[in-house]
């Protein structure tokens, strides 16, 4: 028979230690003498650095933290008005190209001054609570196709952490006497 076409079996033993002299590996069982790591139930951790100061309080500590919600691109009323032109749409493309924010992965949201000087047509976009309200009293005037107002996307935030948690039945056991 080839040696190539033999099957591979592990018949490796454990190594059995502290059972006497004789057997090379009794009296201190390979753990050598005396110190922590010979005692029973030893464990040390991995950052322990012998004593010395651990690297993990050495080095400085980094302030505040990051939000795990993301935030829209925040643009103001004034500039908007500045860089649009009247009857003009005002989306997320038209944003980028008039340079009034890089992306608009996160959204926008539109914030400043309660009243708008020019009729502009807004679509995707999220008011603030202000531009919100201005917004519905000149409603008929600016036409908004999927604009966005922000009480809206609180309540569908709402709802999603409201929605019902399945539980699955509970079966009842009876004792016969």
């Amino acid at each position: 028979m080839p040696l190539n076409k033999l099957v591979k079996t592990v018949d490796k033993s454990s190594k059995r230690v502290g059972r006497g002299l004789a057997s090379g590996k009794g009296k201190t069982a390979t753990r050598g003498t005396k110190g922590q790591k010979s005692r029973s139930g030893h464990n040390i951790p991995r950052r322990f650095q012998g004593g010395q100061t651990a690297m993990i309080q050495r080095l400085p500590k980094v302030r505040g933290f990051k939000s795990r919600f993301t935030k829209p691109s925040i643009v103001n009323l004034v500039k908007i008005e500045e860089k649009f032109n009247e009857n003009e749409t005002v989306n997320f493309k038209s944003l980028i190209e008039k340079g009034l924010i890089k992306n608009a992965t996160n959204g926008v949201k539109i914030i400043g001054a309660k009243t708008f000087t020019k009729k502009l047509n807004f679509r995707e976009v999220i008011f603030s609570k202000t531009l919100a309200e201005a917004y519905t009293k000149v409603q008929t005037e600016m036409p908004v196709e999927k604009a966005v107002k922000i009480e809206e996307v609180k309540e569908k935030k709402v709802a999603a952490k409201k929605a019902p948690v399945k539980k699955a039945p509970v079966k009842k056991t009876v004792k016969k006497a």
